[in-house]
């Protein structure tokens, strides 16, 4: 019996013995469980699937791994394992139909078992101690929207982790996910959860006294707040509530009415007492009034933000409190994680990447002679300010202190000749000011005719750049293609086709740099990867051990001290008014310097566990990873002589991190741009030079004319030409029926010059072997 018959046969029956999908609550699926992660040309790795996912009162209780009847019983005990471990099953089983292994994952115990336990069973294992809350809010089952709206894995443990927490009267709860992995998502599910079980601050059971509990989202910028509304439009009308500054001044009082409410930190500290004092909107509601508040990218903002939403969580103490961050724990985010305590589960980007739920990236670096500049007599005039002779100005001073308007158009230009420019593109400066300033430049050089093609949204657009922005999302829209902006557009932009992200001004904060980067992650059809053009030396970032790692515990500063005891006032703090800055310094460079920046760009490679490497380290990884796949040039030649074994070749290496666009690149680094992959990999494997295609294919002419027929050569020699003008992809088996259409405009006519299918076919594969003599 092969695999599919033992399941039907053996497996399936021994399931439904046991009360699989019999017993109430309890059902069998076969779980998808990562998409493979994208390897260019609409390629993936292979997906974890799982073969069987135990599930009782909607928790994933057990993995099964299946194999075929005559195959060891163990042989799938590694992947059980490895699938348990994403869903965040207790038990894991392998099995052939005939015999069944058993893992504990929290104990490590392994042995074999004699049949498969029951639901109750399994539950009463997962969970020795009971726990009624947990009990109920199991009897809830996700909203999905009719079967088109289902949990990614990791959404599902983070929902998991929170209602556990919840039902172990948890007070302050911290999730930790990357950018674009659906937190608003993870949020939904968990105040559909609450609301239908009735759970609320009295954790009553009896539902003839409980009452629906009071949700709170808050956000720190109304897109955010707009989004969670809109994304929680299942449930009742009359449950949801915006809380707008408006509504309050029309009404003259906050709104009370309704079940889930929706506000920024900024709404709730407005409001005018009676005698013209501040009097916070916030306080008009009684501090139990909500029973649960999700406080979204609770990492965000300085201390005096800080201050702000703390004085409303300490108002509102008695809520249990959920914060969602995109950032991992680090010395300038120590307080959030204080105050939160550590995330009861965390998705990475690196795990978001390599599991195909987030899009990855490339890195171009740039040096050019003007990052730093120092003034001396005679570079140029000095049209504003005063300039310091022999002072060092560096990338943070530019557009700040020091402006040189040649050195940012010559950016732009560079920019623009690398990008393509029908590419939706964030471009990110140093002020407003600057933002406005790129965005001329960019027009000014675009190949465009739309007016509209580069714009500015920053907090100084106002409703306009709100207008741009929403346009920008919009996936049917092209235009405007490029955004530029200073700080408003890190955060908060849902705008699935970015491919390029520009960094025009320094990046220091870790939580910065990784929620900018999360603007080009989410998935869109036919995006392979988004390009991080770096102008300002933030890739330093990519090396840093925070990237890929945890660190250890961050101690508090003094400085973190002080402002979790300035963050607990009932009271907001005084508003943070910046100190005036000096004049501007404007310098207009001589026509001959301008002529005189350079500029030198380097290309970052990510390995295959998402660890940034350069390009030598990258040619290193190759080299090492390509003996297992070919001892010597004589086993590469036969090997991708053949289509079919050069595909599975590809496949290979696409699954060690070495897909095809990488590949591609690589010829760049050889300088063998016109060469065919093979001498890629026999350049790297073995020393050789690179030949040209057309080398090659000159070459293998003259053995063909030998070999073949007239006619058969006249085919080959056509598919020879296009092998030289687009590459080794034209050979593959795929492309043999275009490539006879192109030739002969149709299957039927190719037949009547060539022979019958099986003889084309044959031909095709046979002549290969000449290009790789």
């Amino acid at each position: 019996m092969n695999e599919a018959e033992t399941r039907a046969e053996l497996i399936d029956p021994a399931l439904k013995t046991a009360g699989w999908g019999v017993v109430e609550g309890s059902y069998i699926k076969r779980e998808h469980i990562t998409l493979g992660r994208l390897q260019g040309g609409g390629k993936r790795s292979n997906q974890e699937i799982a073969d069987y996912v135990l599930v009782y009162k909607n928790h994933k209780l057990a993995v099964i791994e299946a194999k075929a009847f005559d195959k060891p019983y163990t042989e799938g005990v590694a992947q059980a394992k490895t699938y348990a471990k994403k869903l965040g099953s207790r038990f894991a089983f392998a099995t052939n139909g005939q015999r069944i292994y058993g893992i504990d994952m929290q104990t490590g115990k392994e042995a074999d078992v004699a049949i498969y336990p029951s639901p109750e069973a399994l539950w009463q294992q997962t969970f020795a101690e009971q726990n009624a809350w947990r009990d109920a809010f199991g009897e809830i089952p996700f909203e999905d929207k009719g079967g088109t709206w289902s949990a990614r894995y990791y959404q599902h443990n983070a929902i998991e982790a929170v209602l556990e927490a919840i039902a172990n009267n948890q007070q302050r709860i911290l999730l930790t996910l990357a950018t674009g992995t659906g937190k608003t998502f993870i949020a939904f599910q968990l105040a559909w959860k609450l609301f239908y079980s009735r759970w609320n601050l009295s954790r009553e059971l009896d539902h003839e006294k409980q009452r629906r509990p009071r949700i709170l989202f808050l956000a720190d910028r109304n897109i955010l707040a707009d989004q969670a509304y809109n994304a929680f439009s299942a449930f009742p009308d009359d449950a949801l509530v915006r809380i707008a500054p408006d509504e309050i001044s029309k009404k003259g009082r906050v709104p009370k009415n309704g079940s889930i409410f929706f506000t920024i930190f900024q709404t709730f500290m407005s409001g005018l007492g009676a005698d013209g004092e501040p009097a916070p909107y916030f306080g008009e509601y009684p501090p139990d009034f909500f029973d649960f508040i999700i406080i979204d990218e609770c990492h965000r903002g300085g201390a005096n933000d800080e201050g702000n939403w703390r004085s409303i969580l300490k108002y509102f103490s008695p809520a249990v409190q959920l914060g969602l961050t995109a950032t991992p724990k680090r010395k300038d985010n120590v307080d959030t994680y204080a105050y939160f305590g550590e995330p009861v589960y965390v998705y990475s980007l690196k795990e978001g990447i390599n599991d195909g739920f987030l899009t990855p990236f490339k890195l171009r670096q740039f040096a050019t002679t003007l990052d730093e500049y120092i003034y001396s007599p005679g570079d140029g005039i000095v049209v504003q300010g005063e300039v310091v002779p022999g002072k060092l100005y560096k990338e943070g001073d530019f557009n700040r202190v020091i402006k040189i308007a040649a050195r940012e158009q010559y950016r732009v230009k560079l920019l623009m000749d690398l990008i393509n420019q029908g590419e939706k593109t964030l471009v990110f400066c140093a002020t407003q000011e600057h933002a406005l300033e790129v965005r001329d430049y960019i027009n000014q050089i675009k190949t465009s005719k739309d007016p509209e093609y580069c714009v500015r949204v920053t907090a100084a657009d106002g409703a306009l750049g709100d207008q741009y922005l929403k346009a920008f999302q919009d996936n049917d829209n092209t235009i405007p293609t490029i955004l530029t902006t200073s700080q408003k557009l890190s955060t908060g932009v849902d705008a699935r086709n970015v491919r390029n992200i520009v960094l025009f001004r320094e990046v220091n904060s870790m939580i910065e740099f990784k929620q900018i980067i999360g603007r080009g992650t989410r998935l869109f059809d036919g995006k392979d990867y988004f390009t991080i053009y770096d102008f300002v030396k933030a890739h330093h970032h990519f090396s840093d051990p925070e990237w890929d790692g945890e660190p250890d515990p961050v101690e508090p500063t003094e400085q973190s001290e002080k402002t979790r005891g300035a963050s607990q006032a009932e009271q907001p703090r005084a508003p943070y008014v910046p100190e005036p800055r000096p004049e501007k310094i404007l310098i207009k460079l001589s026509d001959g310097k301008t002529r005189q920046i350079q500029h030198m760009m380097a290309t970052s490679f990510w390995g295959a566990d998402g660890k940034p490497m350069s390009a030598a380290q990258f040619l290193e990884s190759l080299f090492g990873v390509l003996p297992e796949f070919f001892k010597d040039e004589d086993v590469l030649r036969e090997i991708w002589s053949q289509p079919e074994t050069r595909k599975k070749l590809l496949e290979g290496l696409g699954e060690r991190g070495f897909g095809l666009p990488i590949l591609a690149e690589m010829q760049k680094i050889i300088d063998a741009e016109q060469s065919d992959l093979y001498d890629v990999l026999a350049n790297v494997a073995f020393a050789l030079p690179p030949l040209s295609r057309d080398t090659r294919a000159s070459e293998a002419k003259t053995k063909v004319h030998q070999k073949f027929a007239d006619k058969q050569a006249e085919f080959i020699d056509f598919v020879l030409g296009q092998y030289v003008k687009q590459g080794v992809e034209e050979l593959s088996q795929e492309k043999l029926k275009d490539l006879l259409e192109l030739r002969y405009q149709s299957i039927h006519d190719a037949t009547q010059v060539l022979g019958n299918p099986n003889e084309i076919r044959q031909l095709f594969v046979d002549f290969q072997q000449y290009l790789y003599l």
